[in-house]
């Protein structure tokens, strides 16, 4: 064919860029970046005849001009055509290619739903085979190939007697979706993006967004182009690897290497177990569920930090449904008991006092020890919840209550360390499942994986009692987790639904590869640059007159008393109150300058500096707002800026350690910006008034 030109190739002086559409075709290729990428497969695009769609097998696809007047259009066919290929190569027998077929239809129709709605806009009144299909509400149908005979003329390897397989099916159901689609799947409702800025509760999307400056991971982060890769390649891996092996044996390994190598980052022994889970909640409740199954006493959970865990935690632990819908997209009514669990009392401790004020430790210390001493006089099996970082920063109770609990008579306590910020070294992580603690993790939090990457890690003693036990698990449970989830010896979890959570999956396999990166990182430079980041947030808040921190120096006082830099003695998070006129602004101010703040505010600017519409333009996005007292009567909220991993591990390339301090430095620029930007918004009353 004449003219065809590689697509890298094919930019010339012509009206497609012009300047009106320059900015345009910008923002639809960032979007490209989401795509497979697969080797040896050229895209090229004709002129000779520009309607053409063609996929030629394991070579390429060549797509005409005309399409690429629509550059929308152009993405979606693109598509479809790479999706094609990535399963035409992963297929045994190259012959029959329905599955090809009904592989990249099912992913590009998902691929459409989350286009923005301008994009989709651009293809209202656009009518192809493709679009026209794709826009269709409908499931795929296997009991049905003749509907899908038409998708053959892409690529003209047509067969009379097509036959779609049983052993496809559960390929086809769980990974025929476009990898930002799994990284949202398997969670619940908080994890949906909307249509115009594809940001979930959280602020953040399921692909990446490098044009925001980041530090949110006291919440949650987008996740990165590195990790957003390493995951879209195990994908091709798996189905891969499904069809030639089988899917259910694919998706056990593929679950049992994530768990080794979360045991082998965090240099964990063997015996050690690990359950994944969709979100920390979610781990509340197999917390609650697996206490009622070891004991036959009477259980207490000591819950604290209460009031800055998550806020469906307090109902998980007594056994209720949190949320409208489950994980695995059952319906269920918020607030009510879960089938099959039994009734618990549940004593609070939350950090701060009536007035809003933080407790002192030794404050603190003494609540929880007053009421584990009371519940163990009644003889009730004790579930201590102790907080190591919580959303603020803080951590309770202290290492010398802890030791204090061990003078307690015939004391029957459980310790479930919430680590879900995960703000600890591996050598920690370690020492609390040598004391026989459970440790409630995140990859979500400080190794900014993606949102809702919940575990449990059991130390091995904890693990013989579960594996012992013959109860079953609360029936209720099967519309929570999967068998697959769990630890395959247990007896208590065999009666779980049947099925994997892909999401999950997913979503823990980029967070273990930002973990990775991040421990690449050599250890001095590592805890040198988390000095240094650290010290620039702390001076830079205490420097703008129009914010107040909420912290004193209660942990850098002992930093300097140990010899081993530990994460856990610095302060990563940072979170202050938003002054104007010397009053702290209402929780709904916050919460709006939060959304403005991660928001292009460059069309309210305008006529201003160029200086003022690119401060206004940069979307920020940070810790969300967290509701605190100011003062005894002035209910306001505090935001958050706070240190993640990818501070470190995305500064560390070439293994250059002028350039690693270097690019920490460039994001303490963006902190000094995302000050600015706060500061612009609070002297434009308008934007919070509106």
């Amino acid at each position: 064919m004449t003219n065809n030109i590689s697509l890298e190739n094919q930019y010339k002086r012509t009206p497609l860029f012009e300047k009106e559409n320059v900015n345009y075709l910008v923002h639809v290729l960032k979007r490209f970046n989401t795509v497979p990428k697969i080797n040896n497969i050229n895209i090229i695009t004709s002129n000779s005849q520009p309607d053409v769609f063609k996929i030629v097998p394991n070579k390429s696809i060549i797509i005409g001009s005309l399409y690429l007047k629509n550059p929308v259009l152009a993405l979606v066919y693109l598509r479809y055509g790479i999706e094609w290929q990535l399963w035409y190569k992963a297929l045994n027998n190259k012959e029959n290619t329905v599955l090809c077929d009904l592989a990249a239809l099912k992913v590009t129709r998902i691929f459409y739903k989350l286009l923005p709605k301008e994009d989709k806009e651009k293809l209202q009144n656009v009518h192809y085979y493709l679009i026209d299909k794709i826009k269709k509400e409908e499931e795929v149908n296997t009991a049905d190939l003749d509907k899908y005979k038409e998708l053959e003329n892409f690529h003209g390897l047509k067969k009379e007697n097509k036959n779609f397989k049983e052993s496809w099916k559960p390929i086809l159901e769980n990974l025929a979706k476009p990898t930002e689609y799994l990284l949202m799947d398997g969670g619940d409702l908080r994890l949906n993006i909307d249509e115009i800025d594809l940001l979930n509760k959280y602020g953040c999307r399921p692909f990446p967004r490098p044009e925001a400056f980041t530090f949110a991971s006291s919440t949650a982060t987008s996740v990165s182009n590195f990790a957003f890769d390493k995951a879209d390649k195990v994908r091709s891996i798996l189905i891969k690897n499904s069809l030639k092996n089988g899917f259910i044996d694919t998706t056990i390994d593929f679950a049992e290497s994530l768990k080794n190598n979360l045991k082998t980052l965090f240099k964990l022994k063997n015996e050690c177990e690990i359950i994944f889970s969709p979100s920390g909640t979610d781990s509340s409740l197999q917390i609650a569920a697996i206490t009622q199954i070891v004991t036959k006493k009477e259980i207490t959970h000591v819950l604290v930090a209460s009031d800055e865990t998550g806020s469906g935690v307090p109902a998980a632990l007594k056994g209720c449904h949190f949320e409208n819908t489950t994980a695995l997209n059952f319906p269920i009514s918020k607030g009510e008991r879960i089938k099959g669990f039994r009734d618990v009392e549940l004593i609070k401790i939350p950090f701060r006092d009536e007035k809003g004020q933080l407790k002192s430790t030794s404050q603190l210390d003494e609540e929880v020890f007053r009421a584990i001493s009371e519940t163990n006089k009644l003889g009730r099996q004790v579930v201590l919840h102790v907080m190591d970082h919580s959303k603020l920063g803080y951590q309770s109770p202290s290492e010398e209550m802890m030791q204090k609990l061990e003078v307690l008579e015939n004391l029957s306590m459980q310790v479930i360390i919430d680590a879900a910020q995960l703000r600890l070294d591996p050598a920690d992580i370690r020492k609390y499942l040598e004391k026989g603690y459970i440790m409630s993790i995140t990859g979500s939090k400080y190794f900014t994986g993606p949102p809702y990457s919940g575990a449990l890690i059991f130390p091995e003693s904890v693990s013989k009692l579960i594996d012992s036990s013959k109860n079953k698990l609360p029936e209720g449970l099967t519309e929570y987790f999967n068998h697959s989830d769990w630890p395959t010896s247990w007896f208590c979890s065999k009666e779980l639904s049947e099925g994997f959570n892909y999401g999950s999956y997913m979503r823990w396999k980029a967070a273990i590869v930002e973990m990775d990166r991040y421990f690449k990182t050599p250890v001095l430079y590592r805890n040198m640059g988390i000095e240094m980041f650290c010290n620039f947030v702390e001076d830079s808040i205490k420097d703008a007159t129009f914010l107040e921190p909420i912290y004193g120096n209660e942990i850098n006082a002992s930093t300097y008393n140990n010899e081993e830099f530990r994460i856990k003695n610095i302060r990563t998070i940072f979170p202050f109150f938003i002054l104007k006129n010397s009053e702290a602004l209402p929780v709904d101010k916050v919460k709006k300058l939060y959304v403005l703040l991660n928001s292009d505010l460059s069309e309210q600017f305008k006529g201003s500096s160029l200086e003022t519409i690119r401060l206004a333009a940069q979307k920020c996005h940070i810790g969300q707002a967290v509701n605190v007292k100011y003062g005894d009567d002035n209910q306001s909220a505090v935001l958050r800026i706070s240190l993640g991993a990818r501070v470190i591990s995305e500064s560390w390339v070439n293994r250059d350690i002028s350039m690693y301090f270097r690019n920490i430095e460039l994001q303490m620029n963006q902190i000094t910006v995302i000050i600015k930007k706060i500061e612009l918004i609070l002297n434009t009353p308008s934007l919070l008034n509106s």
